[in-house]
């Protein structure tokens, strides 16, 4: 068993024979992505693809949370590699793991939601515990999210990624697998091996011909407007709105004060 640095100790890697595992590792944050998590998952990719003899990447997360996506404070741990400034194509992990050919697995343990989710989404298969909640709560915040609107649609269809995008509300394992956000739903206790199992698959197959599958895998996503949602970040009104209501602990300014429920 050997262990890899991709520039930040939130991200503990471990080889074991041919499975190369990345386990998502901020237990105080609830998993919640720093800089340098995101762009050392874009490292991770880059690592198991770099290796002379086939290997397959596994993500998993830690206790009962898969990942809940960035955290809204932008903040590094200590030790952290710096990263391209901002949350930018050159820092953000999900289009490494989508075009990666080496096979890569999630291994979805728990809570899995906003960039969490697209890293489960964007692997060649997700096995997820029949524990494992999902939610894509951008809009709550006042952020665009251009991945989900170009990649959503293609996973579950027009009017299931309508409903999760913009009522943000959670669903369980169950609902998300008879939707067909992912293929493979698992005991929890079964979650590790079910998730070997769909590595060691994957690797049967023949590496060219399944790069050129992938790729045309992917040509079913849709465009991703990057330019409208890093401007929206970078400029808009709504997503410090949303920040700053998330560390105040309160509503955004935009939910009506009568709103039921």
């Amino acid at each position: 068993m050997s262990e890899y640095d991709v520039g930040t100790q939130s991200l503990k890697l471990e080889r074991e024979g041919p499975i190369l595992w990345c386990r998502i590792d901020r237990p105080h944050a609830r998993n919640a992505f720093t800089p340098a998590m995101y762009f050392g998952l874009k490292r991770a990719v880059r690592l198991v693809n770099s290796f002379a003899e086939p290997c397959a990447l596994i993500i998993t997360g830690t206790d009962d949370v898969f990942a809940p996506g960035g955290d809204l404070g932008g903040r590094y741990e200590p030790g952290d590699e710096p990263v391209p400034a901002g949350l930018t194509y050159e820092s953000l992990p999900f289009l490494a793991i989508r075009e990666s050919n080496a096979p890569v697995v999630a291994a979805v343990n728990g809570i899995c939601q906003a960039g969490g989710l697209l890293v489960a989404m964007m692997a060649d298969v997700a096995v997820v515990s029949d524990r494992a909640t999902f939610r894509v709560p951008e809009l709550l915040r006042g952020i665009i999210d251009a991945t989900y609107a170009a990649t959503l649609p293609a996973h579950v269809g027009l009017a299931q990624a309508r409903d999760l995008l913009l009522t943000a509300r959670k669903i369980d394992a169950a609902e998300a697998h008879r939707m067909g956000l992912f293929s493979r739903l698992v005991p929890h206790a079964a979650l590790r091996v079910e998730a070997v199992r769909a590595a060691c698959e994957i690797l049967r197959t023949a590496p060219e011909a399944r790069a050129h599958t992938k790729r045309m895998l992917n040509q079913q996503y849709g465009t991703i407007d990057y330019e409208t949602m890093f401007a929206s970040l970078a400029f808009g009104r709504e997503p410090r709105e949303g920040m700053r209501a998330f560390m105040e602990k309160r509503e955004p300014d935009w939910i009506p004060q009568d709103l039921p429920g």
